[in-house]
């Protein structure tokens, strides 16, 4: 097959093809486009295809496999339905960023070679932040060049691993690394960042709430997913990981507690489900890796649904804050029920999808002997049931009333957020229809006694717990403020030096000046000396002074030679 036919080379062509389109055309084509490219991946056998030779470089474009196919499959699922949920946008900029965003990810989980990958790696940092800059806001133009800076930083070390693991190994093949070199270790920490590992994750609270309502809902999909697929590509049963991940589903849980912006709260909701998927590449069993490769597909969907549901009203109210929000309920009530599908889903509760992916790496977890790992899982579950499972659709549609009185959101919305709903609710009823597109053979039953009961006692008491945070006023307030993270760097710290530094910088230039031209004073003073009538350069000199002056310098040119 054609390399032009590959999918991520449709979703490129269209991008291009969009801005020359009317307008009703191009949300078909947002709408047409994944579904083609879902066609044609399915169709393509597994191994390597659309290879191509560069310069004396074989570059694959698509390396079919289990693994890539059901990560390129959920791509294409999310770029359907935020094409959906984006019926009614008629800018152009964020139909084309969203077209090559979405190609560039389903590129990057089939390049079948560390150039191929970098190429795509960058094209998603590229064409996403057009869905930041979209807003057309200062504040909009000022946190894309934050992600900008960090997404590039990401290429860059990708960039600089490559090479040196190249020079190391002359293979470009992306297959399993390990932590074996300096260049493994470049590429480890890039796709580290796009992960959100802890102390590199702030770009994502950061920049994910300052896009549009619709581009929320598209990078929540991918980026990170990506870099999930490439751990799981080149770090499986890396157990530095292990711990990491671990981590990533800790600390996220108390901002999230404390954030009013609702989009912000899902944001380090998003960073404490990715910590999930980390662990399970770590662990590096079948059984782990395809619960990674589960919830990397679940969470794409309940999250997309929860930004859906935010985004409708932040829409219809204009705030996503949580302090202005309460009382939706009767006013939006199928953007409500599809909330608390994604809220349910993201909890793990049985008969949704979290809790058929979840279970996996949980018993992963513990059939390996990382207890404390599982024991830190379930406080995660727990905690992430508080900040997203309740929190979201609490204060948004029951908490108080706010006095709002929204339309229910836009046909097309309600339809993308039924569909995702569905989707949620079929994969946790069906479990069998996800687990047959897992990387490896899978024979595991989530609906045992032990599991159902483990988990509903886990829900239970977390939501004993929220309540009684509650009514004892413990839960902290949502009040108007901006919540400083590792954010605290460019916020705060850089801020508070800059004066001081531009200060020493002013201060040594001055310096600097001042003894250069104190120099040049002091050389021209001493030309004048030796020049004026008298001095040595200004008498005459004999033939024989001369001869001997050249004699000097063509012996010490001879002695340089023959050093």
């Amino acid at each position: 097959m054609s390399t032009v036919l590959a999918p991520p080379f449709i979703f490129l062509i269209a991008a291009m093809l969009c801005p020359l389109l009317p307008t009703r055309w191009r949300a078909l084509l947002l709408l047409g486009v994944p579904v083609v490219a879902l066609s044609v991946m399915l169709s393509y056998a597994m191994g390597q295809h659309a290879v191509v030779n560069v310069v004396g470089f074989e570059l694959t474009f698509m390396r079919v496999d289990k693994l890539s196919l059901i990560f390129g499959i959920i791509f294409s699922i999310a770029a359907f339905l935020s094409g959906l949920y984006a019926w009614h946008v008629r800018d152009t900029v964020q139909q084309v960023a969203t077209l090559a965003y979405a190609g560039s990810a389903i590129g990057g989980v089939f390049a079948g070679d560390l150039i191929t990958l970098f190429l795509w790696w960058e094209g998603t940092a590229v064409a996403s932040v057009f869905l930041i800059w979209a807003r057309r806001t200062p504040a909009a133009y000022s946190t894309g060049m934050r992600y900008l800076i960090i997404q590039v930083l990401s290429g860059v070390l990708l960039l600089a691993g490559l090479l040196v693991h190249y020079h190391d190994t002359g293979s470009i093949a992306f297959d399993h690394l390990g932590l074996v070199s300096l260049g493994t270790w470049l590429i480890f920490l890039s796709f580290g960042i796009k992960c959100a590992f802890p102390f590199m994750h702030n770009w994502l609270q950061d920049a994910y709430p300052a896009a549009t309502i619709t581009g929320t809902v598209v990078l929540s999909a991918f980026t990170t997913k990506m870099a999930v697929y490439a751990l799981a590509r080149g770090y499986a049963g890396t157990e530095m990981l292990i711990y990491i991940g671990a981590i990533m589903t800790l600390f996220p849980i108390f901002f999230a507690e404390i954030e009013n912006d609702l989009r912000r709260v899902l944001a380090y909701s998003l960073n404490n489900q990715l910590g999930f998927m980390v662990v399970g590449v770590g662990i590096g069993t079948e059984l782990s890796l395809n619960g990674t490769a589960a919830h990397a597909f679940c969470h794409i969907l309940y999250k997309s649904l929860l930004f859906m549901s935010v985004g409708a009203v932040m829409y219809r109210t204009g705030t996503s804050k949580a302090s202005e929000l309460g009382g939706l309920y009767k006013t939006m009530p199928v953007t409500m029920v599809c909330c608390l599908i994604g809220a349910a889903s993201i909890s793990a509760f049985p008969l949704f999808s979290g809790f058929v992916s979840k279970s996996l790496i949980l018993d992963a977890s513990a059939s390996n002997g990382y207890y404390l790992v599982w024991m830190a899982l379930l406080i995660a579950s727990a905690g992430v049931l508080s900040h997203s499972g309740i929190k979201i659709p609490y204060f948004t549609f029951f908490a108080h009333d706010s006095g709002k009185r929204p339309a229910e959101a836009p046909i097309h919305m309600r339809i993308a957020m039924i569909i995702t709903a569905i989707l949620c609710v079929v994969i946790g009823v069906f479990p069998g229809l996800l687990y047959s597109l897992l990387p490896y053979d899978i024979d595991y039953q989530p609906y045992t006694v032990d599991h159902v009961l483990v988990q509903m006692q886990l829900l239970i008491f977390a939501l004993l717990a929220f309540v009684f945070l509650m009514k004892t006023g413990v839960h902290p307030p949502e009040v108007r403020a901006t919540n400083i993270d590792t954010d605290v760097v460019y916020r705060k710290f850089i801020p508070s030096i800059f004066p001081i530094i531009v200060r020493l910088v002013v201060s040594a230039n001055r310096s600097a000046r001042v003894t250069a031209l104190a120099l040049v004073g002091s050389g021209l003073g001493l030309v004048e000396k030796v020049s004026r009538p008298g001095a040595p350069l200004a008498r005459g000199w004999s033939v024989a002074s001369m001869m001997f002056v050249v004699i000097v310098v063509m012996c010490l040119v001879l002695i340089m030679n023959l050093w």
